[in-house]
């Protein structure tokens, strides 16, 4: 059976002060009244039953999760004794569905993503899990670059495979390139933006597990012998510890000669940074505004606006996060800087403000 994992246990610093350790981003609405937890699971209800829906997540969300998407079963919710990447995280929930389902095919998708035209994108996952069934491989969904993006992994198309969509083996894998090579991949027309979204079956994805991260391999296999059993969250808890956490990129697609990549028709944008969420924002004199807020003589900036009045006066390219507690002001190009900046919070022991 085909079974739907939904990624909701990041802290989404990036996006700090609107997105805090209590309530993350997948949990807030900020581009229209639905959540992207919620979004998510909507989007994906078409192609499985709620049953075979399964949310992994760290244990301080669930009860947000169970509030959120209040349809879901509480055994739906994977947790993760500590955070040790997308790798270890996938992997976990793959060896749960292989002991539900030794046939089970997953469907992994983040949970901040936007994506329009929701027919398309039901097909391309019903194409994707075709390819991944036939193929024995690990299918990607790849999206047509519209900009030099250094915040993107992107994916080198190789030989073209006979599908119902454009489907081609992977070349290669490269992570967020700087400005200049991300120009050389706009132009030559052969690269696409990873888009973080993967179908495969869950005992060919532990294989390649096996094959490149043998040691978190053996830990998983550990914690799938007790499965279902008293000693489940003993052993869990003492495996994790054992775990070096790395990406599911650097870890196993990178070096996996089984990778596919689907070229993908639908819009799409990864809300991950102030400067991708304000693309969604209403124009307002040459600037990106949410909330209430009054600029005069201002060009080129993001405000989001909470209760207070935000007036901006001869400024330009200014991301501006007025919250109950929090107001930053920054310059659009440190957007990719944030995690620093909150790690420099953490240092002068302003948790309080996370």
């Amino acid at each position: 059976m085909v079974y739907v994992l939904i990624l909701a246990g990041g802290r989404g610093t990036r996006l700090y002060p609107l997105s805090r350790e209590k309530k993350p981003k997948q949990f807030l609405n900020v581009i229209d009244d639905n959540s992207f937890l919620r979004k998510t699971v909507d989007r994906v209800k078409s192609i499985v039953p709620m049953d075979n829906i399964y949310i992994v997540t760290n244990e301080i969300y669930k009860e947000n999760i169970l509030s959120e998407i209040s349809e879901l079963r509480e055994e739906n919710i994977f947790i993760e004794p500590a955070n040790k990447e997308t790798a270890t995280c996938i992997g976990l929930s793959a060896v749960k569905l292989l002991k539900k389902d030794k046939d089970a095919t997953m469907l992994v998708l983040p949970s901040d993503h936007y994506i329009k035209n929701e027919k398309l994108f039901g097909d391309t996952i019903l194409e994707a899990i075709e390819v991944a069934q036939r193929k024995r491989g690990l299918v990607t969904l790849g999206i047509e670059p519209t900009r030099p993006e250094t915040g993107y992994g992107y994916i080198k198309m190789g030989e073209c495979i006979i599908a119902k969509m454009p489907t081609f083996k992977v070349d290669r894998f490269t992570e967020k390139p700087n400005i200049e090579v991300a120009k050389d991949f706009l132009i030559t027309d052969s690269y696409l933006w990873n888009s973080g979204m993967f179908v495969w079956r869950a005992d060919v994805f532990l294989r390649e597990m096996e094959k490149y991260l043998p040691k978190t391999y053996r830990n998983l296999m550990e914690i799938y012998k007790v499965i279902d059993t008293d000693e489940e969250e003993k052993v869990l808890k003492q495996q994790y510890e054992l775990i070096d956490g790395i990406s599911v990129d650097f870890g196993i697609l990178q070096k996996t000669r089984k990778a596919y990549v689907i070229k993908c028709s639908f819009d799409w944008d990864d809300i991950g940074s102030f400067l991708a969420l304000g693309r969604f924002l209403n124009n307002y004199r040459g600037n990106n505004v949410k909330g209430n807020a009054f600029l005069e003589q201002s060009d080129n900036c993001y405000v989001f606006g909470d209760k207070k009045l935000i007036i901006g006066f001869g400024i330009n390219d200014l991301i501006i996060i007025d919250t109950e507690d929090v107001v930053l002001v920054m310059k659009k190009e440190k957007d990719q800087e944030i995690k620093h900046l909150v790690n420099r919070l953490k240092e002068e022991r302003m948790e309080e403000y996370l």
